[in-house]
């Protein structure tokens, strides 16, 4: 990474990171939040002289700052020591209308209840369609051994009745092919 600058390369930024832990780079001066901010207290020669000073007695009035763009109501309440947490949130409360969002929040409300049923029923109908999917692997296994017992039945009397017409084809030889031919002709 080339660094430009106005001045020789040999004042250029080291491009590596340094060896040391640098801090972040934080505010350098932290402001209170919570007050206004006032100008500082002027101290009478006799506090001053003793090392002590009685609490807050700021001489600063409005009148002693230029004049700037900020209204009015800003200079009253920075006299006043107002709570810029407080004055904020009371503006908010005038400008703020909270039907809006009691209204969105029943509305989510309602819609988070619609979903929470939904959600119900689409496990129900789950267990539901889970229960029914292994009775019907139960009853399909089922027939299954059903249809493999028939088979073997139909086998055996396919076999059996085979046997038979052997044995008579076998004893009464001449009957037999004349009961045959006519089966035939008659079907």
């Amino acid at each position: 990474m080339a660094t430009y600058s106005r001045h020789s390369q040999r004042y250029a930024v080291p491009t590596q990171a340094l060896p040391i832990t640098m801090p972040s780079k934080a505010p350098a001066y932290d402001y209170p939040v919570s007050r206004v901010a006032l100008s500082p207290p002027d101290y009478s020669d006799t506090a001053s002289s003793s090392g002590r000073h009685s609490g807050r007695s700021y001489s600063a009035h409005s009148s002693t700052y230029a004049l700037s763009h900020a209204s009015d109501e800003y200079y009253s309440h920075r006299d006043a020591g107002v709570d810029v947490v407080d004055m904020l949130s009371e503006r908010m409360d005038r400008a703020f209308n909270p039907i809006r969002m009691d209204k969105s929040l029943a509305r989510q409300a309602q819609d988070s209840g619609r979903l929470n049923a939904k959600e119900r029923e689409l496990a129900e109908l789950e267990a539901l369609a889970k229960r029914r999917l292994k009775t019907a692997r139960v009853n399909f296994a089922q027939s299954q051994e059903d249809a493999r017992e028939i088979r073997r039945d139909l086998d055996y009397c396919k076999r059996k009745t085979d046997n038979m017409t052997e044995k008579v084809a076998r004893r009464h030889g001449d009957a037999h092919s004349k009961a045959k031919s006519r089966s035939r002709h008659a079907a």
